[in-house]
């Protein structure tokens, strides 16, 4: 049963360091702010959980529970970060938005622009 733990840890553990190295790479060599977010938020993530699975499965289970936890923090707050570093590189003008294929935020900001202001 060890071994197959084992085996079943090293899959996990190497295909973790594989997503983050290409969220790395993603990181580097896609060319706007939109694109970089994706690789940041989305292969980083899942790297980061396969590695704490993998790592869960070879210690003790108190330990688990805290790499549990830290699991839970990385999917409660990437995708929040995320969000807030896209809205602010878009109000900032960092996104090229000709290069968007649906521009959601663009209305809804200049609705928000436009409405009077609360009193």
């Amino acid at each position: 049963m060890s071994t197959v733990l084992g085996v079943l840890s090293a899959v996990f553990l190497l295909s973790g360091a594989t997503f983050s190295l290409l969220g790395a790479i993603g990181l580097l060599r896609f060319p706007d702010t939109v694109c970089r977010l994706h690789a940041a938020s989305k292969a980083q993530t899942l790297g980061v959980l396969l590695i704490l699975l993998g790592s869960a499965l070879q210690v003790p289970v108190a330990h688990g529970l805290v790499l549990l936890l830290l699991a839970l923090f990385q999917l409660v707050t990437v995708p929040v970060t995320g969000q807030i570093v896209g809205r602010t590189a878009y109000r900032t003008g960092a996104v090229d938005r000709g290069r968007l294929v649906v521009d959601e935020l663009g209305g809804r900001l200049d609705r928000e622009d436009t409405a009077p202001p609360p009193d």
